[in-house]
């Protein structure tokens, strides 16, 4: 095998000269282009590279692989990244009878490279309605366990992760979350109760979510017009005006149209302002509006000024309420 007779150092140490060192985060990223004076790699170190990966994908048969890369591994100075990718690619669907089910990421694509693979976007979001499917990572504190965090508190609440969610789903996304583990391999108690609260939202409001596609348009509101600008590989996850109730983020699914208000609505009724009764985006009339996880009937009115819905009485809070809208 290729692994044999090597040095376990060979396998983790970057021997080469090092690139540019620079605190100023501008000369930092034009790293990502080789050709601003990142350091080359020589060719055993991109063979090692390329042997390691694909006996991984031969071994563990992975879904989703994730390079935290501009486009691929060693692109352009070899062709391995994408060999890497053809193969998964190919294995995939051998082993699902034709269909390929394999996903794998990359940062800082162009349109065509889109096509291809998944662009991820690192802490961050797209501003609008994507064309083709594309992925947030984030992580509920550091990249890698931080005591401190769980000893002061520091997580983001389960509350940010959610409207984070469902704002990236209704823009064509997917949100890649990452819980860090201590050494044992465990989660801290922070961590759990974040994590079960997620599952609590979701357990009520997930057909609004999953195997959902985006809508007309993805939303409105006041946080829209405030939403930052991309920097390099993402990293504007946290530019932007608060969620509020009158934030509203559209879904769709089976003939059904979904809209999730970001917030707890003001004296028990949500207003969605896109849906007048002039709404050419939504010519349908509306013949039944429920919100999910209630039984009860919803009473709603649809005039110039919107869709105005009236909530039930003794209804949870939660941090979203997904309303399921279907035509007459």
């Amino acid at each position: 095998t290729w692994w044999e007779g090597l040095d376990p150092q060979d396998l983790y140490a970057q021997r080469h000269s090092p690139g540019i060192n620079s605190d100023d985060q501008e000369t930092f990223f034009k790293q990502w282009d080789w050709s601003h004076g990142a350091s080359t790699p020589d060719k055993k170190y991109c063979e090692k590279f390329y042997n390691r990966t694909i006996d991984l994908i031969d071994q563990y048969h992975p879904d989703l692989v994730y390079f935290d890369d501009t486009v691929l591994p060693l692109y352009p100075v070899t062709d391995f990244g994408l060999r890497i990718t053809a193969h998964l690619y190919n294995s995939n669907i051998k082993r699902h009878a034709g269909r390929l089910e394999a996903v794998i990421t990359g940062k800082v694509l162009d349109e065509k490279q889109r096509r291809c693979i998944v662009w991820d976007i690192e802490r961050g979001h797209t501003n609008d309605i994507e064309p083709l499917p594309w992925q947030t990572d984030t992580c509920i504190g550091n990249w890698h366990y931080d005591r401190s965090l769980f000893v002061e508190h520091g997580y983001k609440t389960a509350k940010s992760i959610v409207l984070s969610l469902i704002d990236i789903v209704s823009k064509n996304g997917n949100l890649l979350l990452n819980i860090p583990v201590r050494g044992d391999g465990t989660i801290d108690a922070d961590e759990l109760a974040i994590v079960e609260e997620i599952a609590e939202w979701v357990k009520i409001n997930g057909e609004s979510i999953f195997g959902t596609r985006p809508w007309k348009i993805f939303g409105e509101g006041p946080a829209i017009a405030s939403a930052g600008e991309l920097k390099n590989q993402g990293f504007n996850e946290d530019s932007g005006i608060p969620f509020t109730s009158e934030a509203i983020r559209f879904t769709q699914k089976a003939g059904r149209l979904y809209a999730v208000a970001l917030g707890s609505p003001v004296g028990g009724k949500v207003v969605v302002k896109t849906l007048t009764e002039a709404c050419t985006l939504y010519p349908k009339k509306i013949g039944r509006i429920d919100l999910l996880g209630s039984d009860q009937p919803l009473v709603f009115e649809r005039n110039e000024n919107g869709l105005t819905i009236d909530l039930p009485e003794n209804t949870p809070i939660q941090y979203a309420y997904s309303f399921r809208i279907l035509p007459l």
